[in-house]
């Protein structure tokens, strides 16, 4: 009798645990209603790119990339192949082997890395003048100096780390043997005229960018003023029930992350948490940034675009001992609702198989400290199947797929009229979440939406319109929404703005 009790007690439990994560724990009819803080704890230029303005040559940050035209030749350096061999001064149009991407050491010193992934440097097994890009990693032969032309910044030269600068002697002559005492004129070989094809303003950028002086005041100045006790109570007075927190894999080493990462993100975090009891609110931590970035993008704090997150087995368990540490800090706080192990990673670069061997261990790491929060699995992004993670997620309790709709980023969108892009919503999206949306499968959550478009001109009513065209279909998702963002310069990205301004209605 002892043992079949036992048993009973202990089904009834699995029961329960089971209704808990399946039916938002107690509620059936529970949906999340959600807004984003983006652009605090992961820094997005874009959503406050006064952030920016004071970083000295802040047109030279990690990733830029540029493109420089000789005045003698009148073509443009070049990594001859993409890289590894000789770099030359003939190509009469600038693409990817003649575009250098920056890695900022100060406002002046840079080292230069090419298409294939090297950097440029000098040549020190022979006269140690000729310029190649040969380095994997860059040293003190790679370490270059740009000297703006005074009173015209577009005119530039190189030095080089033998103190001489560069020059384009012929179409595939490039040395560093010029001593620089000319005057800047048109018949220079070491004068170059610069294109800046432009570049990434995350949290890569903007930390290196200010450097270990300046940066530890900029940013933590702006994590206790961009979010606020106030925001929370906004956010809890306005329909919502919940904010999805991007958070970057450096605050699992809060408070001396790995430079040029600075301390204090994680003591925001803790404010959030505390600020959401006290007004009910439920958190999702996103981990937006994973080590090595899952997509080349800013908002995964790449230092230039590259996506390296996945490639190996350290990388992995590196990102999954973040979410080790940020599930065990928080798993007590009756405000963590939900766990998101990455966010967007982007295919093809980030393989199906490395995402679900991650994935399956970020919900074993989860579930280590907490059997009642959900775990959120993010859909690649790029041509895929929406059901991808099925296999794996239709067997773990708890489990939520997330999903971006944006009508916006591609070219389908570039024509539609008000009324088309409501029809899109009413008629695509529904198919789209009705697809992923099955009785037996992990729960679906649209993380990110916005109430913005390419349509030009439009109306107060025609955004309003869109919005509840947005509000009626992503609310059949069975986890629930989030939109992109609370705050924002752009005002129809800014959730806070729409609602003060009667755009939305929640």
């Amino acid at each position: 009798m002892a043992i079949s009790s036992r048993i009973l007690l202990l089904g009834i439990v699995f029961f329960l645990c089971k209704v808990s994560l399946s039916h938002g724990r107690t509620n059936p009819s529970f949906r999340v209603k959600a807004v984003n803080l983006g652009g605090w704890l992961v820094t997005e230029g874009w959503i406050k790119p006064s952030l920016f303005d004071g970083i000295p040559n802040k047109d030279f940050l990690d990733g830029t990339g540029l493109q420089f035209k000789s005045v003698t030749t009148g073509k443009y350096l070049c990594a001859e192949t993409g890289g590894g061999t000789i770099i030359v001064a003939n190509r009469s149009a600038a693409s990817g082997w003649e575009t250098f991407s920056l890695w900022r050491i100060n406002e002046k010193t840079f080292n230069f890395r090419v298409f294939n992934k090297q950097f440029v440097g000098l040549d020190t097994s022979g006269n140690g003048i000729d310029v190649v890009a040969i380095a994997s990693t860059p040293g003190k032969s790679e370490t270059f100096e740009i000297v703006r032309k005074p009173g015209n910044s577009n005119h530039v030269r190189i030095k080089a780390p033998n103190g001489f600068f560069l020059q384009a002697k012929t179409e595939t002559l490039v040395t560093a043997d010029f001593a620089g005492n000319s005057k800047w004129g048109e018949n220079d070989p070491s004068v170059f005229v610069i294109t800046n094809t432009g570049g990434l303003q995350g949290e890569f950028q903007i930390t290196n960018g200010y450097g270990p002086e300046r940066a530890p005041q900029v940013m933590r100045e702006h994590w206790s003023t961009y979010i606020v006790e106030d925001d929370f109570k906004f956010i809890s007075q306005n329909g919502l029930n919940a904010v999805r927190i991007p958070v970057g894999w450096w605050i699992a080493s809060d408070p001396t992350p790995p430079r040029p990462y600075v301390g204090g993100s994680l003591k925001a975090l803790d404010n959030a948490f505390s600020w959401a009891q006290k007004y009910g609110l439920n958190i999702i931590i996103d981990l937006h940034a994973a080590p090595g970035s899952q997509n080349g993008w800013e908002h995964s704090s790449p230092r230039d675009g590259s996506q390296e997150w996945g490639k190996t087995d350290e990388n992995i368990q590196q990102t999954v001992a973040v979410i080790d540490f940020l599930t065990a800090r928080y798993a007590k706080s009756p405000s963590l609702y939900a766990v998101e192990l990455i966010n967007e990673p982007l295919a093809p670069g980030a393989s199906l198989e490395m995402v679900n061997k991650y994935y399956k261990a970020g919900y074993d790491a989860v579930r280590k400290h907490s059997s009642t929060a959900y775990v959120v699995m993010s859909n690649r992004l790029g041509q895929i199947d929406t059901r991808e993670l099925f296999p794996l997620a239709s067997g773990l309790m708890g489990s939520v797929i997330d999903l971006h709709y944006y009508n916006l980023f591609s070219t389908i969108f570039d024509n539609l009229t008000v009324q088309q892009n409501i029809d899109y919503v009413y008629i695509n999206r529904t198919q789209e979440l009705t697809y992923v949306t099955t009785s037996n499968g992990p729960l679906t959550f649209i993380g990110e939406w916005v109430a913005e478009w390419k349509v030009q001109g439009a109306s107060k009513e025609d955004y309003q319109r869109y919005a509840k065209a947005q509000l009626d279909v992503f609310g059949r998702a069975t986890f629930g929404w989030s939109y992109w963002t609370l705050k924002n310069v752009n005002n129809h990205w800014s959730l806070e703005w729409m609602i003060k301004n009667g755009y939305i209605k929640l």
